[in-house]
């Protein structure tokens, strides 16, 4: 049997303390193997992106254990989860959370030149993920020049442009059109 992807047991979450203490997260468990396509549903406020945090190492667990890819992440240090995080997960924000000064090319170019890899390689793995997402002709571009669809492409090839254990998407069809976040969806489909 293979080791899962992901692994929460008994996963608390809970800001602040005594009678102003909300409890946003109450003893999760859930397992997810590698290649699953999983979306969390809810109403607002019930918890999803507090549980996206935590799987993503943005965030620990209050209590309980995380285990990602056959490690126990939820009492690593900071910089630790943040190697990781460039590492291993690929983040798509439903604001998209590109650099307004760069170009596309250099947003996508962002977590590689983190992670120390040269500038030949950076240019060439991204120029590649660019092209997976359909944006290879709109690389000298900065975020202002592309539309909504064409901003949430960039931010998703950049997620994948390290070639990431784990994608998380957070409302990622949230800020576009219906007609818009279909095709983004359609994206998604066809990168699993």
């Amino acid at each position: 049997m293979s080791t899962p992807l992901i692994e929460l047991a008994g996963g608390n979450k809970v800001y602040g303390e005594g009678e102003l203490a909300l409890r946003v997260l109450a003893d999760v468990d859930l397992v997810f193997e590698e290649s699953e396509y999983i979306a969390i549903i809810g109403a607002s406020g019930s918890g999803k992106s507090t549980l996206m945090n935590i799987l993503g190492c943005l965030d620990r667990p209050t209590s309980g254990m995380y285990r990602l890819h056959d490690q126990d992440v939820s009492r690593h240090s900071d910089d630790k989860l943040s190697e990781i995080r460039n590492r291993e997960i690929g983040f798509v924000f439903q604001s998209f959370q590109l650099i307004p000064q760069l170009t596309i090319l250099e947003n996508v170019e962002v977590p590689l030149f983190y992670a120390g890899v040269p500038r030949r390689q950076r240019h060439e793995k991204s120029l590649k993920a660019l092209e997976t997402v359909g944006l290879k002709a709109r690389v000298k571009h900065q975020p202002s020049q592309l539309s909504g669809g064409e901003r949430q492409r960039a931010a998703i090839a950049r997620s994948l442009v390290n070639d990431p254990l784990l994608l998380l998407a957070d409302e990622p069809t949230g800020n576009l059109d219906s007609k818009t976040g279909a095709e983004i969806l359609e994206l998604f489909d066809r990168l699993h």
